[in-house]
Formats: structure tokens, C-alpha cells, sequence
């Protein structure tokens, strides 16, 4: 293999080994920076329906349940209601953003949890320190990240609606009949659930990561072809010449011209010892050819 094929040789393997590395830890990077954002943003969205909540909890649910008002006012005091309310808005401009309240025992029936969702409350209620999970799910419309708190009965306020129907408001009983009942003070009884979808922080980020490679890329040809100019025009041009004016004078052609011996580097100084040598052997030619005459 020549010079020039053993220097691209040794260039491709470094080139590769660097574009493989870079476009590793880059995609790592940006896929870890786009379930961040996500996450983030899930993050804010459940704070938002934890407020409306709270407010349900402690503003209106108290006096409805002493007003014993109309059936779209009593659902007003329900947390999961005003939670649901909160979330139809949100979901009018982000119509992928979900959000589910469920429960094993819930009210409403429509709360009960799915295979994954009961996962996710067992979870909750062998831990009780654990303050929230987070994970990444594959639906039918892409992959969705889901951020999920546990529902912890905190005050006793919530038993006046949970804990057995004669204590319920009579509507609600009416409304949902003998669901969600034999609730404990202090017990998780379920989870909320954030999901959001992942499809489009991660087209994002593919793109970014195509544009980066494709960049990164473009640099290494670049360098590579410069530097194979360089190579060409400060070595092997060189010793090319060099070489076929080594071999003519192998072959006694003792009037080809002497290499150029321009410049101050190691190809410089060969050409100079070169001459030299070339110069000798000149010489002794000569001398050799007047004690034969």
C-alpha cells in the first residue's frame, strides 16, 4: 500500500471512530434534552390541575354540599370534575395532551383504571414515599410520556362524599349510585395520570441530530480533502520526484538535475542529503572511469 493510501487509511479510521462517537453522545443528548422539555411541560400541566383541585376542595365543594344545589353545581364541588373542566380547556389548543383521574374504586366508573393505569396505584400504595413516576408508553398515535401523582385522601372533608352513601349527598348517590365508597383517611386510593406526546419533541430533535451529522460530516470531508492536497503538494509530489530521479541514475543516467531542495523540513533534508549522495557518487564514477582510461 502506498503512502498516500496508508495516511487516508489511518484518516477514515480516526474520522469514523470520532463521527461515531460525536453522533452517539449527540443523540443521546438530544433525545435526553427533548423527554426533559416533556417531562417539564407535564410537569407544569399537572400543577395547573392540581390547583384547580384544591380550589374545588376548599372553595366550593364546603358550600355545595350545604346548598344541595342543582346537579352541574354539586359536580362543580367534585376535585376529579374541576380537574376534567381544567383539562377540556387545555385540550381545545392541545387536543394530544391527555389527563386521566382514576382510582381502583372510583365514583364515576369512567375513572377506573386500565391494566398499566392499576400498575401505576399499586406502585403508589406499596410506597407511600414515592411522590410521583414518570415513563414513556407506545400508543397507537406514537410514543406518549405520562407523568403520574398518587390521590391521597390528606383531608377528612373528602370522607363526607367517600366513606359509605348515607353519608353522601343524596344527588350524587343519585348520579353515581354505590361507587366510591369505604375510603380511608390517608389512603392512596389512586393516581393522576399526565400524558404527553413525545412524536414531536422527537421529530425535533431528529432533525437537529440530522442537521448536526450532516454538518459534522461536511467538516470532515472537508478536512479530509484538504488535507490530502496538502499531502500531495508537500510529500508525495515530492518523492515521486525524487524516486524517478533516484531511478534513472541507477540506470547510469548521471544527467538528470538535482532535486529541489527548497524548504527546511524532512523532505527538504532528504532531497539535500540526496544530491549529495548523487554528487558523490558522480564523482567517484568519474574518478573510476580516468584510472580505466
Amino acid at each position: 500500500m502506498k503512502l498516500r493510501g496508508k495516511f487516508n487509511s489511518m484518516l477514515l479510521v480516526v474520522f469514523g471512530l470520532a463521527l461515531g462517537a460525536s453522533g452517539y453522545f449527540s443523540y443521546q443528548q438530544l433525545n435526553d434534552n427533548a423527554r426533559d422539555e416533556v417531562l417539564s411541560n407535564a410537569g407544569v400541566l399537572m400543577e395547573t390541575i392540581l390547583s384547580a383541585r384544591t380550589w374545588a376542595v376548599n372553595e366550593v365543594g364546603p358550600n355545595l354540599r350545604e346548598t344541595e344545589e342543582d346537579e352541574e353545581m354539586l359536580m362543580m364541588g367534585i376535585p376529579a370534575y374541576a380537574a376534567n373542566k381544567v383539562m377540556e380547556a387545555v385540550q381545545k389548543r392541545y387536543p394530544e395532551y391527555g389527563y386521566r383521574e382514576v382510582a381502583l374504586n372510583p365514583t364515576n366508573v369512567k375513572h377506573r383504571p386500565e391494566d398499566w393505569e392499576a400498575r401505576i396505584i399499586n406502585g403508589f400504595r406499596s410506597d407511600v414515599t414515592k411522590e410521583q413516576e414518570w415513563g414513556v408508553r407506545e400508543t397507537s398515535k406514537g410514543p406518549y410520556l405520562y407523568l403520574a401523582r398518587p390521590i391521597q385522601i390528606k383531608q377528612s372533608g373528602c370522607l363526607g362524599c367517600h366513606t359509605t352513601p348515607e353519608k353522601a349527598p343524596p344527588k350524587m348517590v343519585a348520579i353515581y349510585g354505590d361507587n366510591g365508597y369505604g375510603w380511608k383517611l390517608k389512603e392512596i386510593v389512586g393516581a393522576q395520570i399526565v400524558s404527553v406526546p413525545l412524536s414531536v419533541p422527537i421529530a425535533n430533535a431528529q432533525r437537529m441530530f440530522t442537521t448536526f451529522m450532516g454538518t459534522l460530516t461536511g467538516v470532515f470531508v472537508a478536512v479530509f480533502i484538504l488535507l490530502n492536497l496538502m499531502l500531495t503538494a508537500l510529500i508525495t509530489n515530492r518523492l515521486s520526484e525524487m524516486a524517478a530521479i533516484a531511478d534513472e541514475i541507477s540506470k547510469g543516467n548521471f544527467e538528470m538535475g538535482e532535486f529541489n531542495e527548497k524548504g527546511s523540513d524532512e523532505v527538504a533534508q532528504l532531497s539535500s542529503a540526496f544530491n549529495r549522495m548523487r554528487r558523490s557518487l558522480v564523482k567517484a564514477m568519474e574518478f573510476f572511469n580516468k584510472q580505466s582510461d
